[in-house]
């Protein structure tokens, strides 16, 4: 499988280089997301790829995307790779990368979604005994399940900015109350029959982020990647405890790694050693043949 760690695609517009994703222009309506093999960590853009990594998320949010579209309609369009990229030159070191999409308005919120107190949410309970100003009982252990899953919006940051969490009525300022309510609800609705689905699996789904956009109706659309190990925290469910950080499927072993080094979280970034990136991409296989097979 090839390393895409930069992307050349010289017949089409780049629109934007992510962390992790490059956006290029099809038409007015297209546009082609490569999910590369970079892996950022601390909000930082590692220097060593993660060979295979971008199949592997590709996949995993392809299955996703059809396996909730009677949810809610997604970015996906009908227009074929090979449409969008006629020359095989370009075409083939990306196919397993690459995804054809709808250009639409991306709304400006990260739609997070909390089933487990882990990670910034566990930090903020300590702090102040709620989360992202939402209370919660007393008395919990870190990796505890919650109540119930608790949704937990942030706005978006741009590359090397830090997302900041925000408050529902935040977005209600933001998008208006009805589109602010189904976002929230649409969010919570996946989450939760996802979170079932991968627990049968052995894989519980600790917390992950979902995006949207609008079509030029109005009508709302998952967008960007879904329920992916980069996207959401797997954990599993076997190796499960409350009370300490469980393993994970997702890149959580990095940032355990980078935390045992002495690096200031800004750019640069360390090298990965071959055994961390073996074992990480490992990790990510894993969660894919879980989900999916």
């Amino acid at each position: 499988m090839n390393t895409v760690f930069e992307t050349q695609i010289t017949s089409l517009p780049l629109i934007h280089k992510g962390k992790v994703r490059d956006i290029y222009e099809i038409d007015d309506d297209h546009m082609l997301i490569i999910t590369t093999d970079r892996l950022s960590a601390f909000d930082v853009i590692l220097p060593t790829p993660i060979s295979g990594k971008g199949a592997v998320l590709t996949s995993v949010a392809n299955f996703w995307f059809e396996r909730t579209q009677n949810i809610i309609p997604n970015h996906l369009a009908e227009m074929t790779l090979e449409q969008a990229l006629p020359d095989a030159a370009e075409r083939e070191p990306v196919k397993d990368h690459a995804i054809v999409v709808r250009r639409l308005k991306a709304l400006p919120v990260e739609a997070i979604v909390r089933g487990y107190i882990i990670g910034s949410g566990w930090k903020d309970y300590q702090r102040s005994g709620a989360v992202c100003g939402i209370e919660l009982p007393a008395g919990l252990q870190q990796a505890d399940q919650l109540p119930e899953p608790l949704y937990t919006p942030s706005t978006k940051a741009d590359v090397g900015d830090h997302d900041e969490n925000v408050d529902f009525a935040h977005t209600v300022k933001l998008l208006g109350q009805e589109l602010a309510e189904q976002v929230r609800d649409v969010s919570l609705q996946l989450y939760k029959e996802a979170a079932a689905y991968a627990l049968e699996r052995g894989i519980i789904i600790a917390d992950t982020k979902f995006e949207f956009g609008q079509d030029k109706d109005g009508n709302l659309v998952l967008i960007d990647e879904v329920l992916t190990p980069d996207s959401s925290r797997f954990w599993p469910a076997d190796q499960y405890q409350p009370g300490i950080s469980p393993p994970s499927f997702d890149k959580q072993y990095v940032r355990d790694y980078l935390e045992t080094l002495d690096w200031d979280k800004k750019n640069p970034g360390p090298e990965l050693p071959q055994e961390v990136v073996e074992n990480t991409v490992a990790k990510y296989r894993e969660a894919m043949e879980r989900l999916t097979q």
